[in-house]
């Protein structure tokens, strides 16, 4: 018979509560499945006194992680604090006296990922990251495992449950943002300070993890373009949605034969595609590979138990390479991190898209040929034009598709249209991803 799997939980919140629960509550089911005594041993919170609606067995919680440290028989190491430091410290140390380690902490993971899969190696440790990305969905053993066999080109996706949320208020109740966040914090999907989940740094945090992941290469947080959603207005949802489209915040990486792109930021979707289709706080993760086509992860990206679910998954992977006295797998990306490359990036500037544009603007004679002059003059090849008095009362919009144009051409021309006396408020831009062409 194998031995007792030891386990060790660094933080006891959200997350931390929904883990213990399940490895306590579901401990039959996961010998049943895996053949392992998997033993939550240990609980560190500075927080010992908050009832967490669990019945935890005496002297599990303590407020020392030293004593997850020092405990020889831990193998397992529950990083679940969230933040940078001191939870660097503790993985590493961990690490150090020969514990593997799960995390759900992608920002962790995105800033200093580096260190961490680099110490991993050096200790022979493993470090299961599944909840980091996508909550309760299995993306990232997808992408290591089940599509192991492709080249993948192409990996997008929502990956902010929070942002969506306020999207799909905005677009399916006319909710303005400041009321659909209002309400996304009364529901508990976003933090009293929302600023990650509105301004796309959480997914660009994701991104960072999936796309380094999904490509075989180093990935710095430097590298993602990001750009959030706090700019969007419901005349933008309102004339998205008379063109076809739906606004989503979008996380893309594309490998291409020019390069590499990596950029979060608010997208126009068709909204007859699936991705279009992804309403509320849900996440969803689309994924191109050479031998299989096109797959499409969908589920809660986070939350209590979807993440504890993921999290559970890490652990009893380990414990069944720990009990089998197996070579664990001391590369978390399935190949020595040290020897992963750098990505050959293609600049925000070099990228081609079709873009929406909505003109503020007074109402007089011209002014339309202005502004159609300017973008003529940088070869931007107007599309489609819809001039409404919908704006403000000082104001009327003017909204344009263009066709494919290259984005340092758009900078430059909406630098000189702004700049024009007959415009009263800065451009609004929003790229358009011709998912029908990509998918070709």
């Amino acid at each position: 018979m194998s031995r007792e799997i030891k386990v060790g939980l660094l933080g006891f919140g959200t997350v931390g509560s929904g883990t213990a629960e399940i490895l306590l509550e579901q401990s039959e089911l996961l010998k049943r499945r895996s053949g392992l005594q998997i033993r939550l041993a240990r609980i560190c919170d500075k927080d010992t006194e908050t009832p967490r609606g669990l019945e935890l067995p005496p002297g599990i919680l303590t407020d020392d992680v030293n004593v997850l440290l020092d405990d020889p028989e831990i193998d397992i190491f529950i990083e679940l604090m969230g933040g940078l430091e001191p939870a660097r410290t503790f993985v590493l140390e961990a690490m150090k006296k020969g514990k593997h380690v799960v995390t759900a902490n992608k920002a962790l993971l995105a800033m200093h990922g580096r260190e961490i899969f680099g110490a991993a190696e050096e200790y022979g440790v493993s470090v299961g990251f599944e909840a980091s990305v996508g909550g309760g969905i299995p993306v990232i053993k997808a992408v290591k495992e089940g599509l192991i066999g492709n080249h993948l080109t192409t990996v997008m996706g929502i990956m902010n449950g929070t942002a969506n949320y306020i999207l799909t208020r905005m677009t399916d109740e006319g909710l303005d943002y400041e009321d659909a966040l209002q309400e996304a914090q009364r529901l508990g999907y976003a933090e009293a300070d929302p600023t990650y989940d509105v301004e796309g740094i959480d997914t660009a945090h994701k991104l960072t993890i999936l796309a380094s992941l999904s490509f075989g290469v180093k990935v710095e947080l430097s590298d993602v373009f990001t750009e959030g959603i706090t700019r969007l207005s419901l005349l933008d949802i309102d004339f998205a949605r008379d063109l076809g489209y739906r606004i989503k915040l979008l996380a893309i990486a594309r490998n291409t034969k020019h390069g590499t792109e990596l950029r979060v930021h608010p997208t126009m979707v068709p909204e007859s595609h699936l991705l279009g289709q992804i309403g509320g706080a849900y996440n969803a993760f689309y994924i191109i590979g050479d031998s299989v086509g096109k797959v499409l992860l969908y589920g809660l990206g986070a939350g209590k138990m979807p993440t504890g679910s993921a999290v559970v998954a890490d652990v009893v992977d380990m414990a069944r390479n720990i009990a089998s006295s197996a070579s664990v797998q001391t590369s978390s990306f399935g190949i020595p991190f040290k020897s992963l490359g750098s990505p050959d990036l293609i600049p925000m500037d070099s990228l081609v898209s079709r873009y929406y544009f909505r003109f503020s603007v007074l109402d007089r004679p011209g002014v339309l040929a202005g502004i159609a002059g300017i973008l003529g003059d940088l070869g931007i090849s107007i599309e489609s034009v819809v001039q409404e008095g919908r704006g403000s009362e000082a104001s009327v919009s003017i909204v344009m598709l263009t066709h494919e144009a290259e984005e340092v051409r758009v900078s430059r021309a909406l630098k000189k249209i702004d700049a024009l006396d007959v415009v009263s408020d800065r451009t609004v831009v929003i790229r358009i991803e011709d998912l029908q062409a990509l998918e070709g």
